[in-house]
């Protein structure tokens, strides 16, 4: 019997585990994640908390702290100024895509599209996602490229997909 009552308890334990990791918005996601620091602040300076934590759902491709490093310098401190809000929130939503695009969804419509596709950001701008040695990449509207090197990142509102460099609206 006490095994078993162990095993209950363990299993109730992970249960719950589960489920809280279950329960994160994209926005915990990105707040529990040392290498997205910089776009934690990004969308705390745009206002965009509230929105990445409704009830969406969202695909989100986050840039690392690596990819914002990639920027000219001082673009992520002038990104960051009060007055330039309304440019940086632009340039997040530019991340944004409305609904749930798994990395299989994403891999079958570039398939199906021939081997381009493009996608519709919630800034009203474009992506083409296409393939390239069995990775996902995409080209922004300027012809910048970011390779997704992480899939899938589950968030109770929506998915991440890790990309290693930003992306950039006309």
């Amino acid at each position: 019997m006490k095994i078993k009552s162990i095993a209950l308890t363990l299993f109730a334990a992970v249960a719950i585990s589960f489920s809280a990791n279950a329960q994160k918005t994209i926005v915990d996601v990105a707040v529990g994640s040392a290498d997205h620091t910089t776009l934690v602040a990004a969308v705390t300076a745009a206002d965009l908390v509230a929105t990445l934590q409704s009830a969406g759902p969202f695909t989100v491709f986050a840039p690392t702290n690596a990819a914002f490093a990639k920027l000219p310098a001082g673009t992520v401190e002038t990104l960051l100024k009060a007055e330039n809000k309304a440019t940086l929130a632009k340039v997040l939503a530019y991340h944004v895509v409305a609904g749930n695009l798994n990395a299989a969804t994403v891999v079958k419509a570039i398939t199906d599209a021939k081997g381009s596709l493009s996608i519709k950001t919630v800034s009203g701008g474009t992506l083409v996602a296409s393939l390239k040695d069995g990775k996902v990449i995409l080209t922004d509207e300027n012809g910048g490229v970011a390779t997704v090197v992480a899939t899938d990142l589950a968030a109770s509102n929506g998915v991440i997909h890790v990309i290693d460099t930003v992306v950039l609206p006309k």
